[in-house]
């Protein structure tokens, strides 16, 4: 994967960092003259990391006056953005259609990111059930979130295999060029599986439940188990050949999504199971704890590798990317995994990372969004 082919769909070449002449003449803004030929699916990590701050304020062990409310304020804006891009790429793939099948089949630096997709999906879709019940109401909010997990589950399991598949089959890839992007694909069923069993009880007893819970179960081992074989790959590729450019230097914190996201999971399907599955649930509550005990460690000494590794790009002149949003998801799983270790286990220590990550997120979600509101009003982003 050349150095080249893993930017040009994340960044914009330097002479085009400015309006140019002829747009000040004839008076046309910035965002009127966006190329949507250029809206690749990396920008759905926007959707994703602003449904995780709503997502993490409804999480967060800790209830302080307006959280609730900025959580719901975050979910809005999330879910306009996830409508209003949706639109957008509706668009690019009836429009531009040569662009969207080189997107997917030829250019493997963009087709990883078919990962954000359907994670933008789960996680609106779960910040509905959460958050949105309290605007939309219970039914409707229940509805939409059944919905959006239905068609992000199966859009994630097409893009676990399907780009595997790709990448075997048709893409020129080799391992030892292997970076983070390459986890995306796989990390879409744990996020399936960490939002499916707040749907659990809301329907019927007995089957339903048993099954939609057997279903998150099988969807945990498949992102999981995907994930395990993938990380030695990464790391290979991170060793042999460094991160290949500056802009992608913020692609090491999705390192952090599947391990906080494994641990949300786990500990929202033993909640699941206490009353659907009650044979099983006294076994699964000890296991949640140990496992995410356990991985939440090796996501915070890699927390700490990635910010020094960013704090050394910045220094170098790291120019902003969409690949800053990578800021955002991975640190959000880490403050829904760390926020269930505190409800279960009652350790203050858990509370407090998990309010402390979650300040992160938020300082994260603001230099991302400012940076991406900066590069289209600059023409700096999809610009023509």
């Amino acid at each position: 994967m050349s150095t080249s082919a893993d930017v040009r769909p994340l960044t914009r070449p330097a002479d085009r960092s400015r309006p140019s002449r002829r747009s000040w003449h004839t008076g046309l803004s910035p965002l009127s003259r966006l190329d949507l030929a250029q809206l690749g699916p990396n920008w759905y990590a926007a959707v994703m990391g602003t449904a995780i701050v709503a997502n993490g304020a409804a999480a967060l062990p800790v209830r302080l006056p307006g959280l609730i409310g900025f959580g719901e304020v975050m979910w809005a804006l999330g879910a306009a953005a996830l409508l209003v891009l949706a639109s957008a790429r509706l668009a690019h793939l009836t429009r531009h259609r040569e662009a969207a099948r080189a997107q997917l089949l030829d250019n493997p630096a963009t087709a990883v990111f078919y990962g954000c997709p359907p994670m933008a999906l789960l996680a609106v879709g779960l910040g509905t059930l959460l958050l949105g019940s309290r605007v939309i109401g219970t039914g409707p909010a229940v509805a939409l979130d059944a919905a959006l997990w239905g068609v992000g589950t199966l859009y994630a399991l097409a893009v676990a295999g399907g780009i595997p598949y790709l990448m075997i089959t048709r893409h020129p890839v080799s391992a030892l060029e292997a970076n983070p992007t390459w986890l995306l694909p796989v990390v879409a069923p744990l996020v399936a599986s960490a939002c499916g069993p707040a749907l659990v009880p809301h329907l019927p007893a007995g089957l339903p439940q048993q099954a939609l819970l057997y279903g998150c179960w099988a969807l945990f081992g498949v992102g999981l188990l995907a994930t395990l074989v993938l990380l030695p790959v990464v790391f290979t590729g991170l060793l042999h050949s460094k991160v290949p450019a500056l802009a992608l230097t913020p692609t090491l914190f999705l390192v952090l999504g599947p391990l906080g996201q494994s641990v949300t999971a786990i500990h929202q399907l033993a909640d699941a199971a206490r009353p659907v599955l009650p044979s099983l649930a006294p076994v699964m509550l000890p296991l949640a704890e140990l496992y995410g005990v356990a991985v939440t460690g090796v996501a915070m000494l890699w927390l700490a590798v990635a910010l020094t590794a960013n704090l050394r790009a910045r220094r170098a002149g790291m120019p902003f990317a969409m690949t800053w949003w990578a800021f955002t998801f991975p640190v959000g799983t880490c403050v829904t995994g760390a926020s269930a270790l505190a409800r279960h286990t009652g350790f203050g220590g858990f509370t407090g990372l998990a309010v402390g990550l979650y300040l992160l997120l938020g300082t994260a979600w603001l230099l991302a969004t400012g940076g991406t509101a900066a590069g289209l009003l600059r023409g700096r982003l999809l610009a023509r």
